[in-house]
């Protein structure tokens, strides 16, 4: 309750105080880089070539090693402070630097390790959250073809949040982690304004990478959950198993998933056939351009007769102008037409465009 009450500000001797650290780190990075230089890169040869063998256990130790004489070790946050540093207008600190700024500065510590930690991860806010899916917000999205009870205009915003549990449990390098995410369609622009609906959706995931080499860069198998937490005939939900590859070619991302929906007693299940409209898997591309990203979700049901459904989603990102610049903030443009844009409206078809914020992607 009280990290909202630290605005912070870096005063001039705090701002001299990072300048001379990033001087100095520069200075230990250069007399380094001139003696180990060639020792590191014939270390991390070794371990790729370890890796590329399957040999992951023996590549992980010659890596660490490499890592170990590699330093001054730099946090994401040194690493920021040191891009800004190449810039002439470096103005503009980290938020999370500022905030571990005011902590270190400002805060008088305690005696007690353990709750100097628990002090800090008040302040700084640092629980080991990150972004998931998009987090945007869609203040106008209109809809073509809306029933009577709905007005066309609406606002359409989503949380998606990670917490990663585990690394390295099955000495596979994988990763174990928790995801949350949560859609919701509000209905701004009627009279009381209300949440026309909300989907949420957790799930655990495992994700492996796979070698470096290869255009498949890593899957993951994933429990997934999504219900909107409504009663009787408006109660829509539905569990998963499914699989997941992420592809690169160049600045472009292919992403296919396929899942197999856990069956449910035919008594508690509030949409049998939810499948006839969202198919067994899709298939996304991710293409980056500089600071634009265009991403394009393709589904279908393969039913190639009558019964075909399916839908397209198209999200195009991009910088926004001048006057609205905030870090890693993005303008949103969506295009969604198909079968299932959200569990409500799993077997109507929509048709609607919605333009926002990104502040994720």
């Amino acid at each position: 309750m009280y990290k909202n009450r630290f605005i912070i500000l870096f005063d001039v001797e705090s701002k001299q105080k990072t300048n001379w650290q990033i001087m100095k780190k520069f200075l230990l990075l250069f007399i380094y880089s001139l003696c180990f230089s060639e020792d590191i890169n014939t270390l991390y040869e070794e371990a790729q070539n370890l890796e590329n063998q399957g040999n992951y256990k023996e590549a992980m130790l010659l890596y660490k090693k490499a890592a170990d004489l590699n330093i001054p070790k730099y946090t994401p946050e040194d690493r920021y402070i040191l891009d800004l540093s190449k810039n002439d207008e470096h103005k503009v600190e980290s938020f999370t630097n500022m905030k571990k700024a005011f902590y270190q500065n400002q805060i008088d510590k305690v005696n007690d390790k353990e709750t100097d930690e628990n002090l800090k991860q008040i302040v700084t806010g640092d629980f080991g959250l990150y972004p998931y899916k998009k987090n945007y917000l869609l203040p106008v999205t209109y809809q073509v073809n809306t029933p009577k009870e709905q007005n066309s205009f609406e606002t359409n915003f989503q949380i998606s949040i990670e917490k990663p549990i585990a690394y390295n449990f099955f000495g596979l390098n994988e990763s174990i982690s928790a995801a949350y995410t949560q859609n919701s369609f509000w209905q701004t622009f009627k009279h009381s304004s209300p949440f026309r609906e909300t989907n949420y959706e957790p799930e655990i995931f495992v994700q492996f990478p796979y070698k470096s080499t290869s255009t498949l860069k890593s899957y993951k198998i994933a429990l997934n959950h999504v219900s909107n937490g409504r009663n009787d005939e408006y109660s829509r939900s539905w569990n998963r198993v499914y699989l997941e590859g992420y592809f690169q070619l160049s600045n472009l991302f292919i992403i296919p998933k396929v899942w197999y929906r856990i069956p449910e007693n035919s008594s508690d299940d509030d949409n049998p056939n939810i499948e006839d409209y969202y198919g067994n898997g899709d298939l996304t591309f991710l293409y980056a351009y500089k600071k634009h990203t265009f991403e394009l979700a393709l589904r279908n049901n393969l039913e190639f007769n009558e019964g075909n459904k399916g839908s397209a989603e198209l999200n195009w990102t991009f910088p926004l102008p001048d006057f609205l610049y905030a870090a890693n903030t993005y303008g949103i443009f969506q295009l969604f037409s198909g079968y299932g844009n959200n569990l409500i409206d799993y077997d109507r078809e929509v048709h609607k465009v919605g333009l926002g914020i990104a502040f994720s992607r």
